[in-house]
């Protein structure tokens, strides 16, 4: 999601370009674009095992000096809601039926984020603030107890207690389940017994190899342990210096018993402890869900309005049309028709502010030409053939920053200047002549395409990148258009597009890990270019283990080196949310992952 990046991968985000454009002029040599300074950074976790959250009420700091737990009142005292219409807003058709662990697009995430409440949530910066959790405590960052405020009830009526989140996160571990999210528990003692699968005895892939056969040796993590009904523990394999961080994401929900008798049938009804629930005509598939206010709710989201519907649009155009007509309320990208006029159009109610989503497109391991030193000689020329200033200018209206690196500007620990992003610069002769040794490893042959979501606005970005690999390259390369998120997400995921294609990151949670672990380590949920390295993977494993933030922090800079050179994924530009609202609503903030604070949003 998250929420891209949720996690999982982008979510859904589209990124929008001016329509209109000869797109074939993309690929001239012209440098104009804009890049922009920096925003504040995200706040960073304090010392590895505290993240001092925040008390949902007074806005303060509830870690006490040299304490590495934390703790909130767990008392409420939002104020009533103040309205009750209903918030008109726009989404695309989840993925998958919506259970925490195996959602990992926007679509679906941005629904899952309102029914359900975490351990934490993140405010509009992305401070971590405790919700369920009245205490998250570690002496030494591997080990933690966790307890819970009293008075938690799902929708249902049933008791949110410890054993919700345990058996949610057993659940979401085990390798049968095969759930998307799996690798965010990886960290967890006893993760590698229930995830753990044969390899060579599953199904054959088109490339005539067996997979990996799902035999896990144990059903629950031995790393979590049930105390009370309000209390339990977490042993990692490791220090984690941003685990509690991450307590936010929806991989880490609680899930009420009735979950488990019927995990499918759940995911389309599901029973949630958050702030709204599924009410009216509940999830109406590829048109729209409602979303009502939850009487059961307790925590700091108290809803300002009477329930929020999304429509499921085919693209922004349609939207965005609809928000000028009075028919939707607040839409959270612009179309290509719009990107240039849409402050002017909306004034005060238009928003254009940084946010975490990175933007790219991956370029699968086994495609032909892509893997050895020949993918890598091809993948660094494609890299350099791309004039990300011109793109971002001509295209986004400057509404876009040229990358620099895998993670994002608003996350702290960001460098525009790591060594080896050169890389990510427009160089068109540097470009032909690494192309050309490639050739001489292999001659290329065919045509090289980048597959996008039609009803996203990619394809004005997806034509000029391609036109500008063209005619810096001199192949044929073209843009591969899917009707819709869904179709291209169903065809990455079971490995069945042929070439490369769109991808990108909107943050689960305001963490450097966070963009480079689930993408790009081995096996982990979001790796949908299937790239490995042992090099990276420790890396991974030494940063998130750190002992300090700081430190982490290094490890991670070391390991976008490696990726630097082997570029799974070519890094294009970091996304602005670009979004706004009617005359109909008041109380419109858009938070740190690009997604509006609905539950903020007032009818007026």
């Amino acid at each position: 999601m998250r929420r891209t990046g949720r996690a999982g991968w982008l979510k859904g985000v589209a990124l929008v370009a001016v329509a209109g454009l000869t797109l074939a002029a993309c690929g001239s040599d012209n440098n104009s674009g804009s890049t922009s300074t920096p925003p504040p950074t995200a706040t960073a976790p304090t010392s590895a095992g505290s993240t001092a959250p925040t008390d949902a009420s007074t806005g303060e700091s509830t870690a006490p000096t040299g304490d590495t737990g934390s703790e909130t009142t767990g008392e409420n005292t939002a104020p009533p809601a103040a309205s009750t219409g209903i918030v008109l807003a726009n989404g695309t058709e989840p993925q998958n039926p919506l259970i925490p662990t195996n959602t990992n697009e926007v679509g679906g995430g941005r629904i899952l984020d309102l029914i359900f409440s975490g351990l934490v949530y993140y405010d509009a910066k992305g401070a971590p603030i405790n919700e369920v959790a009245d205490s998250i405590e570690s002496t030494d960052g591997q080990n933690y107890t966790i307890k819970l405020k009293s008075g938690w009830k799902f929708s249902n009526g049933e008791d949110v207690t410890a054993s919700s989140f345990v058996d949610a996160w057993n659940y979401g571990a085990l390798a049968t389940n095969a759930q998307l999210s799996a690798s965010f528990f990886e960290p967890i003692v006893g993760y590698d017994d229930v995830s753990f699968c044969e390899e060579g005895k599953g199904p054959v892939g088109e490339d005539g190899t067996p997979g990996c056969l799902p035999a896990p040796k144990a059903q629950t993590m031995t790393g979590l342990k049930v105390v009370s009904d309000s209390e339990f523990t977490v042993a990692l394999t490791s220090p984690q210096s941003d685990f509690p961080l991450r307590l936010g994401y929806s991989a880490f929900f609680p899930l009420p018993k009735a979950a488990f008798s019927d995990m499918k049938a759940f995911g389309e009804a599901p029973i949630g402890n958050g702030p709204y629930m599924i009410g009216g005509d509940g999830w109406q598939h590829n048109a729209q869900i409602d979303l009502v206010p939850s009487p059961s709710y307790t925590g700091g989201q108290v809803p300002q309005n009477g329930g929020v519907t999304f429509t499921f649009y085919d693209g922004y155009e349609a939207a965005y049309a609809d928000l000028q007509g009075g028919n939707l309320d607040v839409i959270d990208n612009i179309p290509p028709n719009a990107l240039a006029t849409f402050q002017t159009d909306l004034g005060d109610r238009a928003v254009n502010q940084p946010a975490a989503v990175f933007q790219s497109f991956t370029i699968p391991q086994k495609l032909a030409h892509f893997s050895g030193e020949e993918g890598k000689l091809r993948r660094q020329a494609i890299s350099l053939a791309i004039n990300r200033e011109e793109v971002t200018s001509i295209i986004f209206s400057s509404t876009r920053t040229p990358a620099k690196d895998f993670t994002s500007p608003v996350i702290a620990g960001w460098s525009d200047s790591l060594p080896g992003s050169d890389v990510l610069n427009f160089d068109a002769a540097k470009a032909k002549d690494l192309w050309a040794q490639a050739d001489a490893i292999s001659p290329w042959d065919g045509k090289f395409t980048i597959g996008y979501n039609s009803d996203g606005g990619h394809k004005e970005w997806v034509d000029a990148v391609c036109n500008q690999i063209k005619n810096n390259l001199g192949i044929d390369a073209e843009g591969n258009p899917y009707a819709s998120f869904a179709e291209l997400r169903a065809d990455v995921t079971d490995r069945k597009i042929k070439g490369g294609f769109r991808t990108g990151w909107q943050a689960d949670y305001p963490g450097m890990y966070n963009f480079l672990f689930p993408l790009y380590s081995t096996g982990a949920g979001s790796n949908d270019g299937d790239y490995s390295s042992a090099d990276f993977d420790k890396l991974m494993k030494e940063g998130a283990s750190a002992a300090t933030v700081e430190e982490g922090t290094a490890k991670f800079s070391e390991a976008q080196q490696i990726l630097f050179k082997d570029l799974p994924a070519i890094p294009l530009w970091y996304a602005n949310v670009t979004g706004g609202s009617s005359t109909a609503v008041s109380n419109v903030e858009f938070g740190w992952n690009s997604v509006p604070l609905y539950y903020e949003i007032t009818k007026n």
